[in-house]
């Protein structure tokens, strides 16, 4: 049996068997990297179906990203290089994923709105969730290979050390160096793809797993994530794509580093580490 068709096969088990997208694909390539993280896998289950199930980006990114970010950690002792080949090598990501699933909207491929109790109900009972197994089967051995790819590369156009929002959010919340560059793909609405916010999924990743480590104190549901979620609203009033809230598209790493520098999400970057 070839890699793929092995890939694609396992996939559809473990798609079942973890559930949420986002720690499925967290663990698959975790798994070909070679090292698991359960804790940091389960904790990213509040970011399938979008966020919060608000439909934006797909979990299968979010996991796979910070799948990447951890790869990225463990092949570089310079840490600021750690972030910019995982920046890049989810952009690479996003560019895979969308060029199979015509879209990186979890709303979009599911046609599903997960926050109505009927529409939930119809995804489930009409089998409108085999789309999604069929799409993580499908992706897998490309999210792997594009992964591989993308972090066999150095990341030697910067020009200064890069920052992401992402990062800067778990550093408040008392991240490690590991943590930090775990998340930092999330930049700029993953992968500087402008779409929903990556610092807020940061903040909500870094909060639920902190639940995990903390016996008796439940992870899933995460009760304080929708606290987050809710203050992130009401400080941008109600918007959650990041190329509206900060009025601007990055088109590199040192724009969005220089834009971080220049204080450019302080005040939103404050808020999720206090919620």
């Amino acid at each position: 049996m070839s890699a793929s068709k092995k890939v694609k096969r396992d996939t559809k088990k473990i798609f079942l068997k973890k559930g949420p997208c986002s720690r499925a694909f967290f663990y698959i390539l975790d798994r070909e990297f070679g090292y698991l993280k359960e804790d940091e896998e389960r904790a990213s289950d509040p970011l399938c179906g979008g966020i919060m199930q608000t439909g934006h980006q797909c979990g299968m990114l979010w996991g796979s990203t910070l799948a990447v970010g951890a790869e990225s950690f463990r092949r570089h002792d310079d840490h600021e290089q750690a972030i910019g080949v995982a920046i890049t090598t989810t952009q690479h990501l996003m560019g895979s994923f969308l060029k199979m699933a015509r879209s990186v909207d979890c709303r979009d491929i599911t046609n599903c709105d997960f926050l109505s109790k009927f529409s939930l109900l119809k995804y489930f009972l009409f089998g409108k969730v085999v789309v999604c197994v069929k799409l993580a089967e499908k992706w897998a051995p490309e999210a792997i290979r594009t992964a591989t790819e993308g972090l066999s590369h150095e990341q030697n156009d910067l020009t200064q050390p890069p920052m992401s929002c992402a990062s800067e959010v778990a550093k408040k919340m008392g991240a490690s160096d590991e943590e930090m560059v775990m998340v930092s793909g999330f930049a700029g609405g993953l992968g500087l793809s402008g779409n929903a916010c990556g610092a807020l999924s940061a903040a909500i990743w870094m909060n639920t797993l902190d639940r995990r480590r903390h016996p008796g104190r439940s992870a899933n549901p995460n009760p304080d994530a929708k606290k987050t979620l809710k203050t992130f609203y009401d400080a941008t009033d109600s918007e959650i794509l990041c190329h509206k809230i900060c009025r601007r598209r990055f088109k590199t790493i040192d724009d969005h580093t220089e834009f971080i520098k220049n204080g450019g999400c302080d005040e939103l970057i404050d808020v999720l580490t206090r919620a």
